[in-house]
């Protein structure tokens, strides 16, 4: 059973649509980004509810201590790292962390 679908107009930037030109369905690309929005505001929706508060300076500082500690890894780490997180997203990971 399909769902009931909606037909919109829309407006975006030529950079924007230079990319969804390259999609076979543009239809499914954009579904898909609004819905990982959706799911990224409700995940700060949740956040909020339970007293957290993301700010773009706290972003800002986890990206740097991330980046420092990314800076001590050997190409031989990144890479075997690098592997494992497109396993995990390919639902292929052998030896899931316990």
């Amino acid at each position: 059973m399909t769902s009931a679908m909606r037909k919109l107009s829309i407006s975006v930037p030529p950079d924007v649509a230079e990319r969804l030109e390259r999609e076979s369905n543009a239809s499914a690309y954009i579904t898909q980004a609004v819905r990982d929005r959706m799911r990224l505001d409700a995940l700060d929706a949740e956040l909020a509810h339970q007293g957290i508060t993301i700010t773009e300076q706290g972003v800002a500082e986890a990206r740097a201590r991330r980046a420092a500690v990314e800076a001590d890894w050997s190409p031989e780490r990144r890479s075997a790292l690098r592997e494992r997180a497109r396993q995990h997203a390919l639902g292929t990971l052998e030896h899931p962390a316990a």
